[in-house]
């Protein structure tokens, strides 16, 4: 077996010699080629090339010729694209032929709001969003606490009850709420939070989408991800942060390149490798330094960062 594949290996660096690349490598054979010294794929998060108005096509193709194994992408794009005369379906056809995952989707429906009325719409919201993205052939979807940023700090049990909602929504479409983080948010800042939420759900599909940004800016200390069971964490955030502006005035668009800032991304990474859980690295950036740039530089220049940054986490 390891003769044959390193055959197999071997004939394709041939075959894309040069950076030449002669026909599409199916997404199969791009899992039989991954590194099998780390447990981890590579996607890109629509939002780092979303600056460009591309549309959810384009996404795809730039995200598969920059080398990606999976994406992540928008509701209000896939919306936008059905909006235009095409289908979810179309979406799903797509990806695949290119070899990609859809590993999961980005939305902002208020299913935790403490007003009730706002909460059975966000409830609604999100099925009509999991019905689409099971068309598509996505299967996650991020669940960050949008509707409840600002309120007065939430009851967690009552938070918990809130998520296992959803995550029964989920079940009817064959798609996964994703608990996330947001570390500027007064509910669901922290780690332990999420954790309290996500157990007090007390559902089998309950998981959690972390970020290194959104754990600096909710001022959690990395170990804290010891905690969580490989398989529960599916998907990671990836991006970094410079020194300034301190962690009180950061925002989103302060984001980062990985590497190229002062998060402890590589105890990080050594953090969940140690898991020995497959984990989907997905690179989510919101610049207009980056908006500004041609895309598929923008994702090939943060894919080969991720890749030297898991190695030199992996070998120590």
């Amino acid at each position: 077996m390891a003769t044959s594949l390193t055959s197999r290996r071997k004939a394709l660096s041939q075959i894309t010699l040069g950076g030449a690349t002669l026909f599409t490598i199916p997404g199969s054979l791009k899992a039989a080629m991954a590194d099998a010294s780390h447990n981890f794929t590579f996607c890109l998060n629509a939002s780092t090339i979303r600056g460009q108005k591309l549309g959810i096509i384009k996404e795809l193709e730039i995200a598969a010729e920059a080398g990606y194994q999976g994406v992540e992408i928008w509701v209000e794009s896939l919306r936008d694209f059905i909006a235009r005369g095409g289908k979810a379906s179309e979406v799903r056809t797509k990806a695949e032929s290119l070899g990609l995952k859809i590993e999961g989707a980005i939305g902002f429906s208020r299913w935790i709001a403490e007003d009730k009325t706002q909460r059975i719409q966000g409830l609604q919201q999100a099925a009509e969003e999991m019905q689409m993205l099971a068309d598509a052939g996505c299967h996650r979807l991020a669940a960050p606490p949008a509707g409840a940023t600002s309120d007065l700090q939430l009851n967690l049990d009552d938070a918990a009850e809130r998520y296992r909602a959803l995550l029964e929504k989920g079940t009817e479409y064959g798609v996964v709420p994703v608990l996330e983080l947001w570390g500027f948010s007064k509910n669901l800042s922290k780690l332990s939070e999420v954790l309290y939420v996500a157990a007090g759900a007390g559902h089998a599909n309950a998981c959690i989408l972390a970020d290194v940004y959104h754990l600096y800016k909710g001022d959690n200390r990395e170990e804290s991800l010891q905690l969580i069971e490989g398989k529960v964490m599916p998907v990671f955030h990836m991006n970094d942060y410079p020194a300034m502006p301190d962690r009180t005035q950061i925002a989103d668009k302060d984001r980062i390149m990985p590497g190229d800032g002062v998060a402890p991304i590589e105890k990080i990474i050594h953090i969940l490798h140690k898991k020995n859980a497959p984990v989907a690295l997905s690179l989510e950036l919101f610049s207009d330094v980056y908006w500004k740039k041609d895309p598929l530089e923008v994702a090939r220049e943060g894919l080969s960062k991720m890749k030297a940054l898991v190695q030199k986490a992996v070998m120590n």
